[in-house]
Parts: C-alpha cells; structure tokens; sequence
C-alpha cells in the first residue's frame, strides 16, 4: 500500500535521528551513510519487504541482507520502528553485552539475516541466498516465491568480489534478487572520483543485470524502482540511488554538513549534533523517540503484513494437502537437523586418493540428499566434487533443477554464495578447490564460522605431492592456517570449525560423515591428490570421530608413538615395519582432527597420547601443526619452507616422507 510522503519522510528523519543519536551516545560509530540511506530502507520496509511480524523464520519470508556492515545505525533503527529492537538497546549501540553492536550480527528473532561487516561479502550472501531461493522454488513450487533484497555501498561495490558476484547472478538470471545501491560520492577518507571513474551501471549492464538510476532520496523514485524491479522476470536487478550522505545533517555553525567525508566514520559532535536533531525535527536533549505517526505507519504495515502472510499460509496449506511428500521435505530441510544417510552404500576403493574417496561419498550424498548443493570453482574434474555431478547437473539460468553450482574460478565468491545458500536455509551448500586456494577463502571461512553456520569447505591437493606444478600450487603454510580455526572458540564456547584430514579412503566417509552430523559449524575436509596405502585391516574407522585415535595393529608395551594426519599416516606405517623388523614396538596414531580430539576428556586424550612417552610426528605441512601433541617428549618432521617442482615420489625422497627417513628419525628420537 502507498503512503503518505510527508509520513514517508517523516519516518526517514526519524531514522535519521536514532542513528546519528546512537552514534553520538556511543562517540563511536559511523552516521552518515545511515542518513543517506533511511529513505530507502524505510519504503522496503513499511510498503515492500514481506516478512512475518510474529515468526521471523518464516521459510517463505523476503530476506534483507545489508552488505555495508558500519550502517548497523540504519538498520537498528529501521528494527526498531518494527518493534523487533527498544530504544534502550539503540542507546547501547557497541557496548558490552548490547544487542546492538557495532557491526550487525546475525540474529533471525531481531530481523537480521547476516552478520556484516567485511565489505563485498554481505551482497555476495544475498545472491547465494537467491540462488537456494531459486533451487529450493524448482523442488517445491510457488510456496518458496521470496523475493531477496540486498544493499550495498561505494566500498562494496569496489571490493574486488563485487565482480564475482555480478557475473554469477548475471549469468543465473537470478530475477528474484533486487539490489539497492547507496551511490552517495562518499567514503571513508576521500570522495569516491579520486579512486574510481567507471560506469558502474553499464558494468552491472554487462553483466546482465536490469540497472535503474534514481535520487535514492525520493520515496516516489525508490518506490517505482522497486515496483520495476519486481516485474523484472530474466535478470537480477541494481537500483543505482543517488543518495546524500549525512543527509539532514549541519555544521555547529548550522551550514550544511551533508555531502561531507567528516560524517562517514565519526560522531556529528557537540554544536552540529544538536543543530542536525533540531534540523530534523528531534528534541536534542530527549533525541531516541519513535513519533507517534511513524508509529501508526508501522501498526499499519504490521496489520497488512498479517494479512499478507496469513493469505500465504493458507495457500501453503492447500500446497501440503496436494503435496504431502514436498510439504514433509519442506519441513526437514528448514529444520535445520542433519539428513539422514545410508553410509553403508558408500563403497570405498582400496589404496585410492582420499579425494577421489571423497567423489564415491559425494556420489551417495547427491543421490541421497537432495537438498545439497555442491559448487567447485571451475575444478570439479581435479577436486573430484565431479563425483557429485556426475548424478546430477548444473544449476543454469531458467533451470534450478539441478544441483551442482559453477562458480567459475573465483574461489572467495563461490564460499560466500554458499554462505549465503546457508543464511537462507532449506539447502545444505558444499563447496570445492584446490588447499592452496583456500587462502583466497579465508575471510569467508571466518565469517561462516562466525555465524556458526554448516558449509562444507572441500579442498584437495593438499601437500607438495601436488608435484611438478611447483611451490605456488603446493600448500605447506595452509593446514596450520586453517587448524588455527579448531583453536578459536565460537561465541557458544565451541571450536569455531571442523578441520578434518583423514588417513585413507575408509577414513574419508567417516570424516565425510562427520560433516554432514556437524550441522552447527563449518567443516573444512582436507584430501590428497596422490594414492594412499590403506591402514592396517582391522582398524576400527569410527574411532576418527574423536579427533585421534590409537591405529590397529600398534604394538604392546610401545616404546613410541608415531603421529600424523592425512597421507603421512601410511608414511609412518612404512617406517613402523623397518622399526619392528629392528625390534622397536611402535604406537601408531591417526590425528585427522586435532581441535575434536582436544575437546575430548582428558583421560581420552591421556590414553592416547600419554604423556612422558617418547613421540614422533610426520607432517607435510609446518612442524607446527603437531608439535602441540608431541610436546616436550619428542619431535616433529615437517615442510619449512616452500614446496619444489617435481614429481611427488622425487619430492617423497628430497624431502624425507619416505618410511626410510621415519626409521632413521625415530632411532635418533630413542638414542
């Protein structure tokens, strides 16, 4: 329904003022984009955005990701005229134990769908959460029809994953995702002309996005534009609005102070604060006040939406009753339980790669779950995540039928995309490449992990043995990188990922399956490229699922433990044969996940790696990497310095990863 525009506005300046109050109270903080912005963030809330007031994590609900993170002001206080915030947490803006801190966390009962802050990544979010949106839409019909509304600014815009993100939702078609973009020539430290002179519109043209340019501070302009973008069937839509920055805002000397770098990051302050209050109609001294016309606009749109949405909840209903089987998958997926699997039709080949073991669980895991998406950046044939599309097929513009996305070589923009099929929830998003590559990843991977959410990061060539491609594809510094993430504790006091590198290919479906259980983290699954030997018949696989484990066949009365992750297990399984043949009895420990074993009892952790007994490890990584287990009673074998181009049984030999070098090291241990 339209509204009123001198209520419109009114609405706007009322936004306006909380957030440059909450900034000032805070004397931290970032106005002036939230000043800018209040007009469109107020119209696609109070005649737009569909959501239902009374259960936030409706499946069916629009979805509002903001990219620009530093505008929490904005959308706090665009929260709280839904009475999903009180003016007393706007007042607490960044303190301790606020609800309102700096950057907006993820919280679906507040109304806020992610956690930003990392400039690019938030509208990235969005077009993977359009994506699940249009995968989920081809398997259960209209009753998944939400539209995904994204807002970006200058800084998001020139992040270098803007690219990868407008290319892919280009390419998709994805219709169903309207991006607002706040173009208001300001930034942190300059004007926007002394960094960039493109044409952004004609950028995102190329792409293939429908473009729209309007005064992003005229309600009748924004409101027109989001009409336009809705009708918009083929394309993803950019609202390019041309808006002011610190718009309303005055100088101390009651000049204008709009347009001005000075309000971007910092508080109005003193005299200019209390002109700006006064200049937009807010009692300085009483400034955090919703006006009693904003707030009979807002009772008014929560009555629509309760009828909007009751409509939806009984066409849903008359959709389960003619669809009970879609309606039964519907309420699974959304439920945010693991799948149930059949693991026992996962058949293993002996001596195989661990990331081909990987292709035959992905095989199963396509077939069986069908709502996963797996993703590779353009090396689905090399990761072996082929193994899941070869029962299925890509995700394409006008066919979300099937479940295998290609992001194309762009390894940050794929992990965000699949961040964002988990925001939206109803899919479980996997995503594959190369370990080395992980370094473009992490910065997506901390933010999965900050907002605890289940993506399956899998990366493969996972040591020198990568071979002649030489030290740029050879991974050496990533395993601890990224194991440094079992060690930092999410904010439920819980290691914040899942790091599993497993022994052999019977060791990958339970590390596999360990994923697939882990529904409140990431898990990063770590696997070779080279042939592995399989571990001693008889090893008992399921024990990996504390972290660490005692192999079978290890010896009585032992007079040192060998340990390891990953291929280096087998490696230490050659050299126990030449110890035992010298009459050296050897304990043998796989390690694919040092954080799980950690979180272990100590007991556990003392009957497997006792303390005062001799240790040895092997790892293709840096030494780093298990020198916390073996501690002060022995030492570790590994890779400190870049890798080297040759074949990976020369660079075995070079390098000491041979059962020979084990021996002659652990004989020097127990000198």
């Amino acid at each position: 329904m339209t509204n009123d525009n001198k209520i419109m506005n009114k609405a706007a300046d009322n936004i306006r003022i909380l957030a440059a109050s909450m900034v000032e109270k805070a004397k931290s903080g970032h106005p002036g984009g939230a000043m800018g912005g209040a007009d469109f963030i107020n119209t696609l809330y109070s005649e737009f955005l569909v959501y239902d007031p009374e259960n936030p994590a409706w499946e069916g609900r629009d979805r509002f990701f903001l990219d620009p993170g530093h505008m929490a002001p904005m959308l706090y206080s665009q929260l709280a005229l839904i009475g999903k915030f009180t003016l007393e947490d706007l007042k607490n803006l960044r303190q301790w134990g606020s609800v309102t801190p700096g950057h907006p966390e993820r919280e679906i009962e507040r109304g806020i769908e992610n956690t930003s802050g990392p400039l690019g990544q938030g509208h990235t979010f969005a077009v993977g959460a359009a994506i699940a949106a249009k995968f989920l839409k081809a398997r259960l019909g209209n009753v998944m029809n939400q539209t995904i509304y994204a807002y970006i600014s200058d800084g998001g815009v020139q992040e270098e994953i803007s690219q990868g993100a407008g290319r892919i939702a280009g390419n998709l078609g994805l219709d169903n995702l309207i991006m607002f973009y706040d173009a208001n020539d300001i930034q942190l430290s300059t004007k926007t002309e002394v960094v960039t002179s493109e044409d952004t519109a004609k950028k995102y043209e190329a792409w293939g996005w429908y473009v729209q340019k309007i005064d992003g501070n005229d309600v009748d302009q924004i409101r027109e534009a989001i009409k336009n973008a809705q009708k918009e069937t083929e394309r993803p839509s950019l609202i390019i609005g041309h808006c002011v920055m610190g718009k309303g805002a005055r100088k101390a000397d009651n000049s204008s102070y709009e347009s001005n770098c000075a309000t971007h990051g910092a508080p109005l302050g003193g005299d200019a604060y209390i002109n700006t209050m006064k200049n937009l109609g807010a009692d300085p001294e009483n400034p955090f006040q919703i006006f009693p016309e904003v707030q009979e606009l807002y009772a008014k749109r929560r009555e629509e939406l309760k009828q909007i949405v009751a409509k939806r909840y009984a066409e849903k209903a008359e959709w389960a009753k003619g669809h009970p089987v879609q309606a039964k998958q519907l309420e699974e997926w959304f439920s945010g339980k693991a799948p149930k699997i059949d693991w026992s039709k996962v058949e293993q080949k002996a001596g195989s790669a661990t990331r081909s073991a990987s292709a035959a669980v992905l095989g199963q895991l396509a077939e069986q779950v069908p709502n996963m998406i797996c993703a590779s950046a353009d090396l689905s044939n090399s990761d072996n995540t082929n193994g899941f599309l070869k029962k299925t097929k890509d995700l394409v513009r006008g066919d979300f039928s099937g479940a295998f996305f290609e992001a194309g070589v762009a390894e940050l923009t794929m992990a965000c995309c699949c961040i964002g099929m988990a925001l939206h929830g109803g899919v479980i998003p996997a995503c594959g490449t190369f370990f080395v590559f992980s370094d473009y990843m992490k910065p997506a991977v901390r933010m999965a992990a900050l907002m605890e959410l289940p993506v399956k990061f899998i990366w493969t060539h996972d040591a020198f043995r990568v071979g002649e491609d030489g030290p740029t594809h050879e991974p050496v510094e990533q395993e601890a990188q990224i194991r440094l993430m079992e060690k930092l504790k999410n904010h439920h006091g819980k290691n914040s990922v899942l790091v599993v590198r497993p022994a052999d290919a019977e060791e990958t479906t339970v590390c596999w399956r360990m994923a697939m259980e882990n529904v409140n983290t990431p898990t990063a699954l770590i696997f070779s490229r080279q042939n592995i030997e399989m571990l001693p018949e008889g090893n008992d696989y399921n024990k990996a699922e504390k972290g660490a484990y005692v192999v079978a066949g290890s010896d009585e009365n032992y007079d040192v433990i060998l340990l390891a992750s990953g291929s280096e297990v087998s490696t230490l399984e050659a050299g126990a044969k030449l110890l035992r043949e010298d009459g050296v009895k050897v304990r043998i420990v796989s390690v694919p996940s040092e954080g799980l074993f950690r979180s272990q009892s100590k007991e556990y952790q003392q009957s497997v790696l006792p303390a005062g007994k001799k240790k040895f490890g092997l790892t293709a990584g840096l030494p780093v990497n298990l020198e916390g287990l073996v501690g002060a009673d022995g030492t570790v074998w590994g890779l400190e310095s870049f890798g080297f181009s040759a074949p990976y049984k020369v660079l075995d030999e070079k390098l000491g990863f041979t059962g020979q070098n084990v021996y002659e090291q652990v004989k020097k241990l127990l000198a």
